[in-house]
């Protein structure tokens, strides 16, 4: 009878040590599955757009391009997309090469450089001269939408003097189509939305 008893005690361990590996074994194969359906995570940057000539050839106290500020609904390193009223997509794997207000800042920059005369534009964090002038740019919204337009409110100010004073104080909206379905296109039409607004800010500031 003992007999009987511990052998079927010996099946029964057996059993559930099967049956422990067959679930291990289990849970090991879908977290392989699981990691190798992961989508990759995809990164997007700026690019500069050179003018065709500078829009002002007129000697200028320099520029300071100092900030560009961004809605805190942007600053995060996924890349978003309105679309519908009141509701954003993020998409975890479409990710900003770098911080967007610094890429936008960075952009603007070469864009302006390419736009102002020789000498006249300093660069962000650079020593400035004496007599720099300092422009503040404030982003008021960045909508990319699903239907296929990227439009951006922009307001920018230029600042003189010790203590600083406002010279100049300009709003614009401006657009531009997104010629695809991913961030990288969303990334190519916020460049070239980016060089219309250095347009309309060197020909702002080359009046002052």
């Amino acid at each position: 009878m003992m007999r009987r008893h511990a052998s079927r005690a010996g099946c029964a361990v057996a059993s559930i040590a099967r049956l422990l590996r067959a679930i291990v074994l289990v849970g090991i194969g879908v977290g392989i599955a699981g990691c190798g359906h992961s989508p990759p995570t995809r990164y997007v940057t700026l690019n500069a757009t050179p003018a065709q000539a500078p829009l002002s050839t007129a000697a200028m106290a320099p520029v300071q391009l100092s900030a560009v500020h961004i809605p805190a609904v942007l600053d995060r390193p996924e890349v978003v997309t309105h679309v519908a009223p009141n509701r954003l997509a993020v998409d975890d794997n479409d990710r900003w090469g770098a911080p967007l207000a610094q890429m936008m800042r960075s952009t603007l920059a070469q864009d302006l450089l390419s736009r102002l005369p020789p000498g006249a534009f300093v660069f962000p964090d650079a020593p400035a001269p004496a007599g720099t002038r300092t422009l503040v740019v404030t982003v008021l919204d960045c909508n990319a939408s699903a239907g296929g337009t990227l439009t951006l409110q922009v307001a920018w100010t230029l600042l003189a003097g010790q203590p600083a004073r406002t010279m100049l104080s300009q709003q614009a909206a401006l657009s531009a189509p997104v010629e695809g379905h991913d961030a990288a296109a969303q990334a190519a039409a916020l460049s070239r939305v980016l060089g219309e607004l250095a347009d309309r800010i060197a020909a702002s500031i080359a009046v002052r």
